[in-house]
């Protein structure tokens, strides 16, 4: 992480903080402001970075792809980078209190851990995934688990066997690793692919509780059982808060921090949320789409949460593509609300040119698809009591054979 601060510096994308400040929603505001790196040198005793992947410019150099073929180049991931292991850590006591662990919005329960990466592994399987977790005392945390995510799935299967599910959580790692974990990957295949983006090997070290974890600023090992308690309330990527739920508890025995550390904090609902929860996805998209279209580009918008708004650009070869890449974009990402459809001409990371495509070549009654009763994302305040939603795909593309009263003029 730290070599890729010192390279969006060299890039003048950093600003630094030198003055004071609060881990109590200051530090939050403040990088709410902008979309730079934004590296807090005093805060809670401590230093910390947020913003860190807030742009795709960002993510285009945590990756090392260019920007604009991100999608294109993840679509073809393998997950097949190789592991090294080296070592096994030393067990410390557990003291949350010397992180600077921030309180992000008032309504929030307390303050959250936002950037923490959940490595679990049961039963000769590993798993990497971000869960949000509200910090109880020194030494426990509640996560959200979504239920029927691996997380989820691993901790029933130890609790079945009478066992508790062994963790660990790494705070200030590569966001090529952080980006890794996000992505909805083969079961177990988390870390080869983030050894596939770290240039195809991944160096790890194996905690006491046999966990394996890449480096990062900060680790806690524990584990997960039964006990379940509050969660909630919490600003998720809406900007909305996420109700109170009954969630499990993790218990750390023991944690390795770096003398120095740095620690990485995620704006809950912030650019680098964005980014984090939606560009996993759009490979995804891409890939169900290429299987009944042209497939050019795939974006999910900021206006849209980085999440319930996708815009696909396609090649049309017959006048129902842009229907079928509806349906299979969907299909692909069941949280998606809206789709609209562009053609070659058309930027989809362009809002402008996004609402051009719409009012120049979309009939309401011809063009616009919509679907009742179907499932969608939990976070949608829309959501209607039995847990469905409604989605409206929009066919802004051209109508073939009609090409020349739809394209704009050039010089």
């Amino acid at each position: 992480m730290r070599e890729f601060i010192e390279r969006m510096r060299e890039r003048g994308l950093v600003t630094d903080i030198e003055d004071e400040v609060s881990v109590d929603m200051e530090a939050p505001q403040i990088s709410s402001r902008t979309d730079k790196l934004v590296f807090f040198h005093k805060i809670g005793g401590a230093r910390a970075v947020m913003n860190l992947t807030a742009t795709r410019t960002a993510l285009s150099l945590a990756l090392g792809i260019e920007e604009k073929n991100i999608v294109r180049k993840l679509a073809g991931a393998k997950y097949d980078g190789r592991i090294v292991t080296e070592g096994t850590l030393s067990a410390k006591k557990p003291d949350l209190s010397r992180i600077p662990i921030m309180h992000h919005f008032p309504k929030d329960a307390g303050k959250y851990l936002t950037s923490g990466i959940v490595f679990s592994r049961y039963d000769g399987v590993e798993n990497a995934s971000i869960h949000r977790m509200l910090v109880l005392d020194d030494h426990r945390v509640a996560a959200r688990l979504v239920e029927g995510r691996h997380t989820h799935v691993m901790l029933g299967k130890a609790l079945a066997n009478g066992e508790k599910l062994p963790v660990a959580v790494t705070i200030g790692t590569h966001p090529a690793v952080t980006f890794a974990s996000c992505t909805r990957v083969p079961n177990g295949m988390e870390l080869g692919f983030a050894a596939e983006l770290m240039g195809g090997e991944l160096t790890v070290r194996r905690c006491t509780n046999g966990v394996l974890v890449p480096e990062a600023e900060v680790i806690l090992e524990g584990y997960i059982g039964g006990e379940l308690t509050d969660e909630g309330p919490f600003v998720d990527i809406t900007g909305t808060y996420d109700p109170v739920r009954r969630q499990p508890v993790i218990e750390f025995t023991s944690m390795h921090i770096r003398p120095d550390f740095i620690y990485h904090g995620i704006l809950p609902g912030g650019d680098e949320h964005k980014i984090l929860m939606g560009c996993p996805y759009e490979p995804k998209i891409y890939q169900a789409v290429a299987g009944v279209t042209q497939v050019k580009d795939v974006v999910l918008t900021k206006g849209g949460c980085g999440y319930l708004h996708a815009v696909i650009q396609i090649k049309k070869s017959t006048q129902g593509d842009a229907k079928n890449a509806i349906m299979a974009a969907f299909a692909a990402h069941t949280s998606l609300k809206h789709v609209v459809v562009v053609d070659e001409d058309i930027n989809p990371g362009d809002p402008n040119e996004v609402e051009y495509a719409i009012a120049t070549r979309v009939s309401g009654d011809r063009d616009v698809l919509v679907i009742t009763g179907v499932r969608g994302s939990s976070l949608d305040p829309c959501q209607l009591e039995d847990g469905t939603n409604v989605k409206v795909g929009v066919d802004a593309t051209m109508i073939l054979g009609r090409e020349d009263d739809f394209r704009r003029a050039t010089w």
